[in-house]
């Protein structure tokens, strides 16, 4: 009883605190343009394209060419807004800065020299292929396909895989911070100078991942375009809400200056945090406690890079113990703040 009563007033200790940093927030402020720790980067040199895909997934290329994340690579550099900001920071255009195609396209390197080669594509997400593409494409012999695979084989491929680079969407924290790198936007001078919004700020996981993004073709006959099923949604939910604070408090870690990006980032963390707070009166999970106390040492304010990196790191550990060991049956009480599918993206 005891103990149960002292995780409480922790608990309720985090939440004052969280309403004493959504107070603060306004004098917080951005991350360097230098600084870019909370990126997951893919290496260039190891892009093997989207077309290195098609052969298998096909079905899963076709809906990716009917997302903005297809079409930004023709779109993005017409736009009006697009032309300002690169003006704002004198850049030529959105396709010659690294300011712009580290979030809005994929990038290959060949011959010294890299270039944009489409928009958000299977490796802006998955990782770059080179060094996993084959052991992903090895269902155990040269005779063999996904079909007549043995299970042994594929989670021994998929453990390859992995350690070969792949993010796969069976982990789903490295999937929400590969969506959060950028959903962040972690950049300064993008948004102080150059006007750029500072993040997506009503990005959440299941919303975004489950319209028009979605390709779960391999859960079914390779032709249905499967829904995921509650269980996983309501994991991926909690996993997004700490993905974000992490991301989220990476991004104040780097603030120098008072100005807009900082102060909406510093203060989407809190509202983040708060967000938390309200799953874990539901689930009771040590996970998330571990997440919200250490955010509760957080002091959002400028020049705290050291300490607010650490306090993201303990984020981010506590967020994958979560993402690898729950159980999403058990996470029946987060259903009610779960979005309706119509309100998918």
């Amino acid at each position: 009883m005891r103990k149960k009563q002292t995780r409480q007033l922790s608990t309720n200790r985090i939440a004052i605190r969280f309403t004493v940093a959504s107070l603060v927030c306004a004098c917080v402020c951005m991350i360097s343009a230098q600084s870019f720790a909370q990126n997951v980067k893919c290496d260039p040199t190891k892009v093997m394209t989207y077309k290195a895909c098609a052969k298998c997934h096909a079905n899963e290329i076709s809906v990716w060419r009917q997302t903005p994340h297809f079409r930004t690579f023709e779109e993005l550099g017409r736009r009006p807004e697009a032309k300002q900001i690169c003006s704002n920071l004198g850049l030529r255009s959105v396709k010659r800065s690294d300011v712009c195609i580290d979030c809005h396209f994929t990038v290959q390197e060949t011959g010294g020299k890299a270039k944009p080669v489409s928009g958000i594509s299977c490796e802006s997400c998955h990782g770059a292929s080179e060094d996993w593409l084959t052991a992903h494409n090895d269902y155990g012999g040269p005779t063999e396909t996904a079909e007549t695979e043995s299970p042994e084989h594929a989670i021994e491929r998929l453990a390859t895989a992995t350690e070969y680079g792949m993010r796969n969407t069976r982990n789903l924290y490295a999937i929400a911070s590969s969506c959060l790198n950028c959903h962040t936007v972690p950049n300064e001078e993008l948004v102080n100078v150059g006007g750029h919004t500072a993040g997506t700020e009503d990005f959440e996981l299941v919303s975004w991942s489950q319209g028009k993004v979605r390709h779960n073709f391999l859960r079914t006959d390779g032709q249905s375009n499967a829904r995921s099923d509650s269980n996983r949604l309501r994991v991926m939910y909690v996993v997004g809400l700490i993905a974000d604070l992490e991301h989220s408090t990476r991004a104040t870690a780097n603030a120098t200056t008072k100005s807009t990006y900082g102060t909406k980032v510093a203060n989407r963390a809190a509202r983040t945090a708060v967000k938390l707070y309200e799953v874990q009166q539901k689930i009771q999970s040590p996970d998330v406690q571990a997440a919200l106390e250490a955010f509760a040492g957080a002091e959002l304010k400028i020049n705290n890079y050291d300490a607010l990196t650490s306090i993201a790191d303990q984020i981010q550990s506590a967020g994958e113990q979560f993402s690898d060991s729950v159980d999403g049956s058990q996470l029946e009480a987060v259903d009610a703040m779960l979005p309706d599918p119509s309100q998918y993206k």
